[in-house]
C-alpha cells in the first residue's frame, strides 16, 4: 500500500515539480525518497524531513495518514468478527 502512495506522489511530483521539499535531488528520480515519505506517513511517524508543499500533496498525505490509521483497525475488527462467527458456527 505504501508503494502505491509513493507512485501517486511521484506522479504528482512529475506533473508539478517542487511539490515536496526533498532533501536531495538524486539523478535516479524522487521515487525512493517519496517511498520513504509514504511509509513514514502511512505509519504516522512523520519525521518531518520531507514535507508536502502544495495543497494537493498535503491533502494526499492527510488521506494516506487516515488510511494508515483505519486499515489496521478495520483488519483487526474483521479478524475478530471472523473468529466470533467461527466460534458460533462450531458450537451449533
Amino acid at each position: 500500500m505504501g508503494l502505491l502512495w509513493a507512485f501517486a506522489y511521484d506522479i504528482v511530483e512529475l506533473l508539478q515539480p517542487g511539490s515536496f521539499s526533498l532533501n536531495t535531488q538524486s539523478s535516479g528520480g524522487a521515487l525512493p525518497e517519496l517511498a520513504y515519505f509514504s511509509f513514514t506517513t502511512l505509519t504516522t511517524l512523520g519525521f518531518g524531513d520531507i514535507l508536502p508543499v502544495n495543497a494537493l500533496t498535503r491533502s494526499l498525505a492527510v488521506l494516506e495518514g487516515l488510511v494508515g490509521q483505519l486499515f489496521p483497525v478495520i483488519l483487526i475488527a474483521r479478524l475478530v468478527a471472523m473468529e466470533l462467527e467461527y466460534q458460533r458456527t462450531r458450537k451449533q
